[in-house]
């Protein structure tokens, strides 16, 4: 008979502490940043307390945590960091180091504005910055969805002939800082979803160090096949979450997920935690006679255009909301929406807000729907 699974009361970033304590990293690289420092703090204290055998290395920057999990990932190991805003920034060049080497390995990136500037408070700039560094990357809507997500990550980036990191994002301090209910795993079902990783980057017993460098007609041929592993991460997802939801007993989501979306008029595309305000407001339009749907993405990169087209080509307008902005094009995920949706004669309008922590209210955005349906909402709107 299976144990009772324990239901707790944690912040965000507790959450992710304990899934990567059930996870069994065998090197952490910590360095504090507002708002994830206390996840490494916890973290710090699982080891403490010997309910997590693994190295904690206490590095002087962002930029040597990713670079001493990478060699500990190169050498066989299971590792983990976390980071924020002008951490991950920092921490650039490694990034894209782990990236290109196809190194698989897990960080957490508590979101949070970039200055100047200078701002504590969420938005979703750092995340979407590495968008290009070879990383999958996913994001969480709620405490639970970064607990699961976290453990998902470990099975991703492990996963057999893929060979990719993981980049885990969070909203700063709406879920690293908030109270949520979560069910967690027992451990020795995160054991069985989870098995210890078995294979190294390097042969011990023929040791060789290479450095990575390629000319011009051996270069083209490593972003090919990074751009191939990429393409073939959407299957992995797609499968480790469909392992995951038969672990849990629940739907859990890869790369997208739908509320309301069947018989929808209107679709609102979201990323993150304010995707639980939009349910909300979904809710209020629909008790108005407004058929709106909400299409969450949860992985970013590999961005899942294959899935935005098919739930949003029969829709009458999409309103994409954004907390990052890419100035001359765009909300930046209204672009990838724009782009995945080419062809389509659906008209796509952007929904720029909360940078820097500002509120969102449901209200706000059963607003701007309304302003869709009666065809008064400009192409791009900014709450200022």
């Amino acid at each position: 008979m299976q144990k009772a699974r324990k239901v707790l009361a944690l912040v965000g970033n507790h959450a992710v502490a304990y899934a990567v304590k059930q996870a069994k990293p065998q090197v952490l690289a910590v360095f504090p940043i507002t708002p994830q420092t206390t996840m490494l703090e916890k973290l710090a204290e699982y080891i403490a307390e010997g309910e997590l055998k693994a190295e904690l290395v206490k590095i002087e920057s962002e930029h040597s945590a990713m670079a001493t999990i990478f060699g500990a990932a190169v050498a066989g190991a299971r590792v983990f960091t976390a980071t924020s805003s002008q951490g991950l920034l920092y921490m650039t060049e490694m990034i894209y180091w782990v990236g290109g080497a196809r190194v698989p390995l897990v960080a957490a990136v508590a979101t949070r504005a970039i200055a100047a500037p200078w701002s504590i408070l969420d938005d979703h700039h750092d995340f979407v910055s590495k968008r290009d560094a070879i990383w999958i990357q996913m994001m969480a809507e709620d405490v639970q969805d970064a607990y699961d997500l976290t453990l998902m990550a470990f099975r991703i980036s492990e996963y057999p002939n893929l060979l990719l990191p993981v980049m885990m994002g969070f909203d700063g301090f709406i879920l690293t800082h908030t109270m949520e209910r979560l069910e967690v795993l027992n451990d020795e079902e995160v054991d069985e979803f989870l098995p210890p990783r078995k294979f190294n980057l390097i042969d011990f017993e023929d040791p060789v160090s290479i450095g990575q460098v390629a000319d011009s007609s051996e270069y083209i041929k490593y972003r090919y096949y990074a751009m191939k592993a990429m393409e073939n991460a959407k299957s992995v997802i797609e499968e480790v979450s469909k392992e995951y939801s038969k672990l849990v007993g629940r739907n859990v989501p890869g790369l997208v997920e739908d509320f309301m979306c069947d018989d929808a008029d209107y679709a609102i595309v979201a990323m993150g935690a304010w995707s639980g305000d939009v349910r909300e407001a979904v809710r209020r339009l629909r008790g108005e006679g407004i058929k709106a749907c909400l299409l969450k993405v949860k992985t970013f990169r590999p961005f899942p255009k294959e899935l935005i087209r098919k739930y949003l080509s029969e829709k009458k307008a999409v309103l994409v909301m954004d907390r990052a902005y890419s100035y001359g094009l765009g909300g930046v995920l209204a672009s990838e929406v724009k782009s995945a949706m080419y062809g389509l004669q659906v008209p796509v309008y952007n929904f720029v807000a909360g940078l820097g922590g500002q509120d969102v209210r449901p209200s706000v955005i059963v607003d701007m729907v309304k302003k869709l349906h009666e065809g008064t909402l400009q192409e791009e709107v900014w709450l200022v």
